[in-house]
């Protein structure tokens, strides 16, 4: 749990993404006219132009000035932001699955430790989740198809941890997951996937809390595959 914060995606730059998207710029590049997507997004072309700007300034796309308009890809991030909304879409009008991610152990920074053990997040942690987490977190590098399959995560059941503060400085919120982690047919619960809205991870990464160490319970090793069954949300 840690402190860099991350950009989101205004409802306009996302449809501008999904228009990209649908052109091919998912799995390569394309020449993109912005007073073409201008007509298509029912805006001007200085608008149109912009939005790319903007998914670009966010890591969302890559393009490049040719002739006839912009060459145009979808980045990992644009992808990433296009499989969350289709989650959203998913839960809405699909019964719910559930999601397992599998990867194997690593070791973290270390900054898991502090962060857990702190009073505003070991109270919430308690209420919310119905334990005190062992102080740190188990860390996993997901596998390729993982790493896509994470998009479906904000879709899950959830338990927000929300931010607080103490006289030194403001601690951002976070959202938990709870899951079972298996190993050669091992398995614990309970045990949540811990998602800070603020991270240095990127998305091949996860961090999960217990109230136990997991390393020892499932006698993990670094390099070593394991199994997260994330629990299905309830249709509302």
């Amino acid at each position: 749990m840690s402190e860099s914060a991350a950009g989101s995606l205004t409802h306009d730059e996302l449809l501008a993404l999904k228009h990209v998207a649908l052109d091919g710029g998912l799995t390569g590049t394309v020449t993109v006219s912005c007073s073409g997507l201008g007509d298509r997004l029912d805006a001007s072309t200085q608008t149109a132009s912009r939005r790319l700007q903007a998914l670009e300034a966010g890591g969302y796309l890559d393009r490049e000035r040719v002739a006839d308009g912009q060459l145009v890809s979808v980045t990992d991030g644009g992808e990433q932001a296009l499989r969350s909304e289709y989650a959203d879409y998913r839960q809405l009008f699909e019964s719910p699955t559930e999601l397992t991610l599998t990867g194997t152990v690593t070791t973290g920074m270390g900054e898991g430790k502090h962060y857990i053990s702190l009073p505003g997040y070991e109270r919430q942690f308690d209420s919310r989740l119905g334990y005190t987490p062992f102080p740190g977190t188990l860390n996993v590098e997901l596998d390729t198809a993982s790493i896509h399959a994470r998009a479906d995560l904000p879709g899950q059941a959830s338990v927000p941890i929300d931010s607080w503060e103490d006289d030194d400085r403001t601690y951002g919120a976070a959202t938990c997951y709870p899951a079972t982690v298996e190993r050669d047919g091992r398995a614990f619960e309970p045990a949540h996937i811990i998602v800070p809205d603020r991270t240095h991870h990127d998305e091949e990464n996860l961090e999960l809390i217990a109230p136990i160490k997991l390393r020892d319970e499932l006698d993990l090793d670094d390099g070593e595959m394991l199994a997260i069954h994330v629990a299905e949300a309830e249709l509302k």
